[in-house]
C-alpha cells in the first residue's frame, strides 16, 4: 500500500463519493445505547518509561556518533514528550542531545500552552515572530558543546527545518538509526493500548455487521462505525467503505455503490486510545455467498495464516511477504503484484501512527524481533468483480506472534 497513512489519503479523498469518510449520520440516527465505553481502564504511559525513551535514544546516539537529535511535531514528538502538537509555519520542535535534559524550541506566545502539554522535565527555549528558530536550536547546541557533531533529523522533519540547520553550519544525518530504534519495539504498556484500541474496533464492528441493510450506502456504513467507536471510548481514525467491485481496488474507485443481495461489503477501519492504533479489515456478503466469493475469502484467510506462521523471531520481515506470494502463485494469482492477486504489500508497522516502519514486503532485511508490530493483510483483488480482504494485527513475543484480534474463520461469521 502508499506509503502515505491511511488517515491522510482519506482526508485528502474525502469529498469522494466511494471514500467519503462521514461526518454526520443518516436521517434517523442510529441507537447506541447498548454501547459503553470500554477504555476507562486503560494506563497512559508512565513517566518513567518516557524517561527510559529519552535514555535510549541518547545510547543510539552515542552509538551512531550523532550529537542531538531534531523532532519535528507529530507522533515521534508525542512518543519522547506527551506533546501533541499540531505544525505549522511557526517551529516548535525538540532537540533531544546525547547528554542531558532535552530542549523545547517553540514560539514565545505558546510557551504557557507547551509547558502544560509536557510531560517531561525540558528547558523551553522560546523565539519571538521577527526570530529564526533555527538560531536558538544551535545555541542550545553550543552551549552544551555539541555543534560539532552531527545533528540527526526524524525522517518526517520538513524541508525548512533541515535547511535552516545546515544554514547554522550544522552537519545533518538521518535521526533513523535513533528514532526507529526506539519507536519499532513496543513496550508493554504500549501493546496493552494497542489492545485496548483493537477490542474497541472489534467491537464496534460486532455492532455494525448486524445493522448493514440493503440500500445503504458507504457513508452510512462508515458513520455507524464511527459513532459506534466514539460511544465505545475510541477516536475514529478512518472508516473506509467499499461495496461491490469498488472492493476489487485497495482503496476504492469514484463509483459509488450501495449495499445489495450478494453484494461484497470490505470494510477497513481503525482508532486510536492514547494515541495507539488499531487497524482491522473485515469482508463479508450482504445475504448469501456466490461459490466464487467464498473461494476467494478462503483463500485470503489461508494467506493471512501462512503470514502469520512466517513470522518467527529472527526471520527478515520480507519473507513473511514472499510466503504469501509462494502460495497465491500456487493458485494462478499474480505472478508479483499483478491482478488478479494481491497488489500491495502483505503489512505494515503500527503503533502511534497507522503506518510505521517497517514493512513486511519483499526485499525489507529487518529481522523480526520482540516487540514489533504489524499488520497482517494479503488481499485478494479481482478488477471488475471484486476483492477480499482480512486485516489483523500482531506483535512478536520471544516465542513468536500473538494477534491483537483474533481473524475470522468463516464468510458466514466475518466478525466472530
Amino acid at each position: 500500500m502508499p506509503l502515505t497513512t491511511r488517515r491522510q489519503m482519506l482526508t485528502a479523498a474525502a469529498a469522494l463519493p466511494l471514500l467519503g469518510v462521514p461526518s454526520v449520520l443518516r436521517a434517523a440516527e442510529p441507537d447506541l445505547s447498548a454501547l459503553r465505553d470500554i477504555t476507562g481502564d486503560t494506563v497512559p504511559i508512565p513517566l518513567e518509561e518516557r524517561r527510559a525513551r529519552i535514555a535510549k535514544a541518547q545510547s543510539l546516539m552515542k552509538a551512531a556518533g550523532i550529537g542531538a537529535i531534531l523532532v519535528e511535531p507529530g507522533s515521534s514528538l508525542l512518543y519522547f514528550t506527551g506533546l501533541r502538537w499540531g505544525r505549522s509555519e511557526r517551529l516548535t520542535a525538540l532537540v533531544l542531545p546525547v547528554e542531558g535534559e532535552p530542549c523545547i524550541v517553540t514560539p514565545f506566545f505558546e510557551a504557557p500552552r507547551t509547558r502544560e502539554g509536557l510531560v517531561i522535565p525540558a528547558d523551553i527555549r522560546v523565539w519571538q515572530e521577527h526570530e529564526d528558530p533555527l538560531t536558538l536550536v544551535a545555541g542550545f547546541l553550543r552551549d552544551r558543546k555539541l555543534s560539532g557533531r552531527p545533528v540527526g533529523v526524524e525522517e518526517t522533519v520538513r524541508f525548512f527545518a533541515v535547511d535552516g540547520l545546515q544554514k547554522q553550519g550544522l552537519r545533518v544525518v538521518s535521526a533513523n538509526p535513533v528514532v526507529r530504534g526506539c519507536r519499532m519495539i513496543k513496550s508493554p504498556a504500549e501493546i496493552a493500548l494497542m489492545q485496548k484500541a483493537t477490542d474497541v474496533t472489534i467491537a464496534a464492528y460486532r455492532f455494525v455487521h448486524p445493522r448493514v441493510e440493503r440500500g445503504m450506502t458507504q457513508r452510512d456504513i462508515a458513520a455507524l462505525m464511527d459513532a459506534a467507536t466514539v460511544k465505545l471510548g475510541g477516536e475514529p481514525e478512518f472508516s473506509l467503505v467499499l461495496i461491490g467491485e469498488g472492493a476489487a481496488y485497495p482503496h476504492g474507485t469514484r463509483t459509488p455503490s450501495d449495499v445489495a443481495a450478494g453484494r461484497i461489503v470490505l470494510m477497513d477501519c481503525g482508532c486510536a486510545v492514547q494515541g495507539y492504533q488499531s487497524d482491522v479489515s473485515r469482508t463479508f456478503v450482504h445475504g448469501t455467498a456466490s461459490a466464487e466469493q467464498r473461494k476467494v475469502w478462503d483463500q485470503v484467510a489461508r494467506g493471512q495464516r501462512i503470514a502469520f506462521e512466517a513470522a518467527r523471531i529472527g526471520v527478515p520481515t520480507g519473507q513473511v511477504d514472499d510466503a504469501v506470494r509462494r502460495y497465491y502463485a500456487t493458485l494462478g494469482y499474480g505472478p508479483d503484484y499483478a491482478l488478479p492477486g494481491l497488489s500491495h504489500r502483505t503489512g505494515h508497522g503500527i503503533g502511534l501512527d497507522g503506518h510505521e516502519p517497517v514493512n513486511l514486503v519483499r526485499g525489507e532485511t529487518t529481522r523480526l524481533a520482540p516487540g514489533m508490530c504489524f499488520s497482517n493483510e494479503p488481499g485478494i483483488y479481482i478488477p471488475g468483480s471484486f476483492g477480499v480482504r482480512l486485516e489483523d494485527c500482531f506483535h512478536m513475543t520471544a516465542q513468536g506472534p500473538r494477534w491483537f484480534s483474533t481473524p475470522p474463520r468463516s464468510i458466514d461469521a466475518p466478525v466472530g
